[in-house]
């Protein structure tokens, strides 16, 4: 298992469609393992095979939130399709790896059903209502190259972009000083 890099907006590669999976072979079973370990590693709920740079139709979900036990390995959607979505809704406050720090109120399905399939390759069906309903659209919604920050106006479109980029020049000026210290250092 090996963490991966979890792009972060504005990278383009977000907005890309993910394709479908032709196979579950090793490499995609590599793949789901480092996306498990990455997610658990950022303290994600879920993350799409996208925000670690593969375009492919492939989301996990943690277990807790998809109903398991908190201790088993996260739930695998390969080529999900959501097949409903309830009139019912609800509006809560959503955060998204690839926007650290960033929550914004978005509304949502109260109730979800996605059709996918497993890392045996064999097809399911799962409903699911609250947060795991939200996980499932919130991912979903990566796969279509959607985003946290279209599910908002104009101006709070602004303030988050502002917000990024105010806090990737504070890592860049912390990665100076960490470098320049250890230079000095030895």
């Amino acid at each position: 298992m090996a963490l991966r890099d979890i792009l972060r907006f504005p990278d383009s590669r977000l907005r890309q469609r993910s394709l479908d999976v032709a196979e579950v072979d090793d490499d995609l079973r590599q793949l789901v393992s480092d996306m498990a370990e990455t997610m658990v590693a950022a303290n994600g709920a879920g993350l799409a095979a996208i925000q670690v740079g593969a375009p492919l139709r492939l989301f996990i979900v943690d277990s807790g939130v998809s109903g398991g036990p908190e201790e088993a390995p996260p739930r695998v959607f390969i080529n999900p399709e959501i097949v409903e979505i309830s009139q019912e809704s609800q509006t809560g406050d959503e955060g998204c790896l690839s926007f650290p720090g960033i929550y914004v109120p978005v509304k949502r399905g109260m109730r979800a059903k996605v059709r996918a399939m497993d890392l045996d390759g064999n097809t399911f069906e799962l409903e699911g209502e609250a947060l795991l309903a939200r996980a499932l659209q919130h991912e979903t919604d990566h796969l279509n190259g959607r985003l946290l920050i279209d599910q908002v106006g104009p101006v709070k479109r602004e303030i988050i972009k502002r917000k990024l980029r105010k806090d990737l020049e504070a890592e860049r000026e912390e990665d100076v000083d960490d470098k320049s210290g250890a230079a000095s250092a030895g």
